[in-house]
């Protein structure tokens, strides 16, 4: 198990840095401002982000079977794709952002419910759509706010964001299986311990203070105290995928990655992060 975990942890992680690097050359934003107004901004993201949706929606399906919940699967891979993506395309309509994902939301809805109605008919309704629109939000919106903090404040702010919060996965694994005891969530995930956040703090912490001095995103305190908080909120959002995980009875949304389990479990903490993030960015001086 935790050789695979690091092998194909560091696979990704070479994998997602290169295309992501190359996709800052491509628009320049390794060299030049991250306003810089370019038709290719965040192209290959873009294209990571909506490819994402198809395993990570299945994923979410079958935790949604296994509470006897169907999924419209075609509308809410096409709502989250145009969730995920409205950072690209509101600047072409007359629309602020929030106007672009409230319409989508909006006719996302009355869709899915005539598509349940004509697939499934009239049972489950209520129970199928409310699971949908959940699908939506926790993998649309939420990825959504990854593409956000690409293109508003530039390659490096994202790039420290992804790996502070997976970098306090590999804290809390590590210091977990080393030497954690005590539990803080035996209900939810009790393979989680005090000591385990402990790593995922330091770890945290060291990650977010090497990007924020090599990237000139912020100053050392900002940069620790980034560290700690999103130590813990990368925790929460693995938290909030157990919870749907237990509730289902299922205990990795597939096998698809060995050593991790599914998409799901290895995009849990920065979904949840991302919104969090952005909003750091965003009030940081």
């Amino acid at each position: 198990m935790l050789k695979y975990r690091l092998i194909f942890g560091a696979l990704m992680i070479v994998a997602f840095t290169g295309l992501l690097i190359i996709d800052g050359w491509l628009d320049g934003a390794i060299t030049v401002s991250t306003h810089d107004d370019r038709p290719l901004q965040g192209l290959i993201l873009g294209v990571l982000i909506c490819l994402i949706q198809i395993p990570a929606h299945l994923e979410l399906a079958a935790l949604a079977k296994a509470k006897s919940l169907r999924i419209g699967l075609p509308v809410s891979v096409i709502g989250s794709v145009l969730l995920a993506t409205a950072w690209y395309w509101h600047a072409c309509l007359p629309l602020s952002f929030g106007q672009c994902e409230m319409l989508i939301l909006a006719f996302c809805l009355p869709a899915l419910c005539f598509y349940h109605a004509h697939r499934f008919g009239l049972e489950g309704v209520i129970g199928g759509v409310g699971a949908a629109c959940l699908s939506m939000i926790y993998l649309g919106v939420l990825s959504g706010f990854l593409a956000g903090i690409r293109l508003e404040h530039g390659l490096w702010a994202l790039l420290m964001a992804i790996f502070v919060v997976k970098s306090s996965d590999i804290g809390a694994y590590t210091l977990g299986r080393l030497i954690g005891k005590h539990r803080f969530s035996p209900r939810i995930s009790p393979g989680k311990t005090w000591e385990g956040m402990l790593g995922a703090v330091v770890f945290a912490i060291i990650v977010a203070n090497i990007f924020a001095d090599q990237g000139k995103i912020m100053s050392w305190p900002l940069a620790t105290l980034f560290g700690g908080c999103f130590a813990f909120i990368g925790q929460m959002g693995d938290l909030v995928e157990s919870m749907l995980k237990r509730d289902a009875q299922i205990k990795d949304s597939s096998t698809r990655i060995p050593g991790f389990g599914g998409v799901l479990d290895v995009l849990d903490s920065p979904l949840v992060a991302a919104p969090f993030a952005y909003l750091f960015f965003q009030l940081s001086p």
